[in-house]
């Protein structure tokens, strides 16, 4: 991202925070999330390798030792995707048990599954990892221009979804999202499954958004794709990898009755599951089948995004019952479950809390349920004030909030906001 775009992310102050603490911090997320942007702007004293130039990286494999060595009078180091050298963690190990000192190094990766595997191997105890998702609505809104690069409509938000690049540089979302996935099949993909025919990968692709926000079903992916089963669920785990689906598991808690177990699918970006729905447009979605399945993704996304800027992780689950009755998304929080239904339309109705319900009831009366409706509602509608009483359960202790879609990002932040320390009074003196 170009110096003069650069804006502030919502999980600098946790980033910040754990390099006073762990001698190094790994950032790991999609390609073009920001990562690199972050990091810089977080510690603009380090000095900063990339390891995806060709003549970086064959330094730092000819010679790994020597290359962590150069770093020794620096006031720190960022490894921009790390990834690329794996070499290099055997040797990190050694310099960092050698001088432990918080915030030395700091780590950049796009492939979760090799980096997660590396790290846990080898710097157990020694680093922490963040997840860095693209940006919420409330962060695209910092770019500095008139009312920044927030969305004023539902279907611009979930077309452009959010990855900075498209914002900063004023970008139409489908030639950048084009050259995104070309990049991201035949680099990424090639180099984990080792494939030869990326066309039918990228048929499989094409596939998983159009189920997106759905149970999956990787028979049916898999016989729709033509490949095996096994080989569907070992892509899946790729693009799960990779960030870009998110398989969200079933919530079953203490409930006793017979619950679907399988996890939903959805994208992390929906701006790329529109281009692969065909998608050129944010007018189209007005008329688009998938519009209320693309709308779900993209709130469930940007609660994901609030997770991850917080530092929290597996707290996001879905519940459906064997009778149809479903909670598109339930947030665990120790105990304090928010149950959220995701409604792409604008007027209020009933019917949309039938699951919520249905799930509370379920639920033992001592455990704590907070319900919201996250509707497609204009922030200035009538019906959608901002976080206004809709209604409250037969069953207590259950409270019932409307949040409009332009609402959600700071809703979701203020779901994982950990409570502010407060100070002791001071004794009073005679």
């Amino acid at each position: 991202m170009p110096a003069a775009t650069l804006v502030s992310r919502d999980m600098r102050p946790l980033l910040l925070e754990c390099s006073k603490g762990f001698p190094a911090v790994a950032v790991v997320g999609p390609r073009q999330s920001g990562k690199s942007s972050l990091v810089r702007l977080a510690f603009p004293k380090h000095r900063v390798a990339v390891l995806e130039s060709p003549d970086v990286a064959a330094e730092a494999r000819r010679d790994p030792r020597r290359f962590l060595m150069s770093f020794a009078n620096e006031r720190g180091a960022i490894l921009d995707e790390v990834q690329r050298v794996p070499e290099l963690f055997s040797y990190l190990l050694e310099f960092i048990d050698q001088n432990p000192a918080p915030g030395q190094w700091i780590l950049t990766g796009s492939e979760s599954l090799l980096l997660s595997e590396k790290l846990s191997q080898t710097l157990a105890g020694r680093v922490v990892t963040l997840e860095l998702l693209p940006m919420t609505q409330d962060e695209l809104g910092r770019f500095p221009k008139r009312r920044g690069a927030r969305a004023t409509t539902l279907n611009d938000a979930i077309f452009s979804g959010g990855y900075p690049p498209i914002f900063a540089r004023k970008l139409d979302p489908s030639l950048w999202i084009d050259s995104y996935l070309s990049t991201y099949v035949e680099r990424d993909v090639r180099n984990v499954l080792r494939l030869g025919d990326l066309s039918t990968f990228q048929r499989f692709l094409g596939l998983c958004a159009g189920r997106t926000s759905q149970l999956i079903n990787a028979a049916s992916l898999a016989a729709d794709t033509g490949i095996s089963q096994p080989t569907a669920k070992a892509w899946l785990s790729v693009l799960e990898a990779t960030f870009i689906i998110k398989l969200l598991p079933a919530w079953h808690g203490n409930i006793r009755k017979r619950l679907v177990k399988a996890p939903k699918l959805h994208f992390v970006d929906t701006g790329l599951a529109c281009y692969l729905l065909g998608l050129r447009s944010a007018d189209q979605l007005n008329t688009h089948a998938s519009r209320g399945a693309l709308f779900e993704s993209w709130a469930v996304s940007e609660v994901m995004k609030a997770q991850s800027n917080a530092g929290e992780r597996s707290r996001l689950f879905h519940w459906r019952d064997q009778n149809g009755a479903e909670v598109d998304l339930v947030v665990d929080r120790g105990g304090v479950l928010t149950a959220i239904e995701m409604k792409s339309g604008v007027t209020f109705q009933e019917e949309w809390l039938r699951g919520v319900k249905r799930f509370a009831a379920a639920l033992p009366k001592s455990v704590q349920v907070q319900s919201v409706v996250c509707s497609g509602a204009d922030p200035n509608h009538k019906t959608s004030k901002r976080l206004s009483t809709v209604t409250r359960s037969p069953r207590a202790g259950i409270d019932g909030e409307r949040v409009s879609w332009s609402d959600l990002s700071p809703f979701a932040a203020a779901l994982f906001a950990k409570p502010k320390k407060t100070k002791p009074p001071r004794a009073r003196t005679r």
